[in-house]
């Protein structure tokens, strides 16, 4: 709504409260369902400046008919009524181009009648200074490039009652000098408000889309950063195209839910989604603590690798400490009541794999090569609650870890392969104690 502003004012209590309910239904006065925010903004201004100068003009009115110059009380009379007028016709028609043009009409030609009726510049107290509005309002509603021609009429009427002012001057109004005087200050202060109001409030506006367009770029930046490792999404923001990469050494692991899919078929579908949500959200965590990548969950397999999009040296140590906190985690989870047939699988593999970006609707970030088919054999062909990896993971970690040879299996694809399972980390070394 163009008067969200005032909407967080309205929540307190008294006469207040009721202004700017007031005010918010008549920011909405001519939009439309298919309205955009700004188009909502620009009208809500032009009705509040209205309504504004409306009430302002009482003052003309009432001091011109108490001095008995009915012809000059006429004119901020008649633009009351117009406003008026033009405010109802607009909540039936929703027809804001024609309220707009009338104001601005009303703004630039009044204040030089109501001028040339009161004698000129001086005993007007420069009433002209009224139509500067219109420029104001102009560019504020319709921009700059068709402010332009609204910006030159009210010069050419400056330069014309200009010329005709001596002559005007000659039958001045009879207005005391006082009040000359004081009409002139009320007139600036007046023309000054207004406008400080309207681009004030036009100004907020702004500013409050452009706070809830952060917001929103920040949350669509939470989304993208769900989908895709950080160094990758500003790469695909700078230079949108294709993104791949080849990476020597990263080390990829495989963990999927042992029997998950036959105890799914007998479990409500809340609870199939709440489990999974529970186990691959604890899985989040540790990968993040570990400064590992989630790569992709499918179904119930979970895939992450260590090493990539930025490289690192001991990404097999980071690795293989996430297999073994994923297996006490399930291993956690699984001791809760009901839940003692959970366990997972894990393979892990070391190696080069192709990076990249794939599709341009539903894209994600994914990893191919020998490497990643092996960690997913070492997966697939593994114990539940076991950690499987090849030789060549084995060999490559450190003295921190156990690994025990299961020796040579079958593997899909492969063929015969040694393999080893990864049983957690090795003890420190005891210092020898002093006799």
């Amino acid at each position: 709504m163009t008067g969200s502003w005032l909407q967080s004012g309205g929540r307190g209590r008294g006469p207040g409260r009721a202004v700017v309910r007031w005010l918010v239904r008549l920011a909405d006065l001519g939009s439309r369902t298919d309205d955009t925010h700004d188009e909502r903004l620009r009208q809500g201004t032009l009705i509040f400046s209205s309504l504004l100068i409306t009430a302002l003009s009482t003052i003309w009115v009432t001091t011109y008919l108490a001095y008995g110059d009915p012809v000059s009380a006429a004119i901020p009379g008649f633009y009351q009524v117009i406003t008026v007028i033009g405010l109802a016709v607009l909540s039936r028609t929703r027809r804001f181009a024609t309220f707009r043009t009338t104001q601005l009409v009303a703004f630039l030609v009044l204040p030089a009648l109501l001028q040339v009726s009161l004698g000129g510049f001086v005993a007007s107290s420069a009433m002209i200074l009224w139509a500067m509005f219109t420029p104001l309002a102009a560019l504020a509603l319709l921009g700059i490039r068709r402010s332009v021609p609204w910006l030159v009429a009210f010069f050419v009427e400056l330069v014309a009652l200009a010329l005709v002012d001596s002559r005007l001057a000659q039958s001045p109004s009879t207005l005391p000098f006082g009040f000359v005087v004081t009409f002139l200050v009320l007139n600036v202060a007046g023309v000054m408000v207004s406008a400080y109001v309207m681009l004030g409030y036009f100004v907020e506006q702004r500013e409050r889309a452009h706070r809830d367009l952060r917001a929103e770029r920040e949350r669509s930046e939470r989304l993208l950063l769900n989908v895709l490792p950080e160094p990758i999404a500003e790469r695909l923001k700078a230079e949108p195209g294709v993104i791949a990469e080849h990476y020597d050494a990263v080390s990829v692991l495989f963990a999927d839910i042992v029997g998950f899919t036959t105890h799914s078929a007998v479990m409500a579908a809340e609870e199939v989604v709440r489990l999974l949500d529970q186990v691959f959200s604890a899985f989040d965590r540790i990968a993040d603590a570990e400064g590992v990548e989630k790569i992709k969950t499918i179904g119930d397999a979970y895939m992450l690798v260590g090493g990539l999009p930025t490289p690192r040296p001991d990404h097999l140590a980071a690795v293989a400490r996430t297999a073994l906190a994923l297996r006490e985690e399930v291993a956690r989870i699984a001791a809760r009541p009901g839940q003692d047939w959970l366990a997972v699988r894990i393979g892990i593999d070391s190696g080069p794999v192709v990076a990249g970006v794939i599709g341009r609707r539903k894209f994600i970030y994914d990893l191919w090569g020998d490497t990643v088919n092996t960690a997913s054999r070492m997966e697939s062909h593994g114990r539940p609650g076991e950690i499987q990896v090849t030789a060549r993971v084995a060999s490559a970690l450190g003295p921190e870890f156990a690994v025990r040879p299961r020796g040579t299996i079958e593997v899909k694809g492969k063929g015969l392969m040694q393999t080893f399972l990864l049983d957690g980390l090795e003890p420190p070394p005891t210092a020898p104690q002093s006799p």
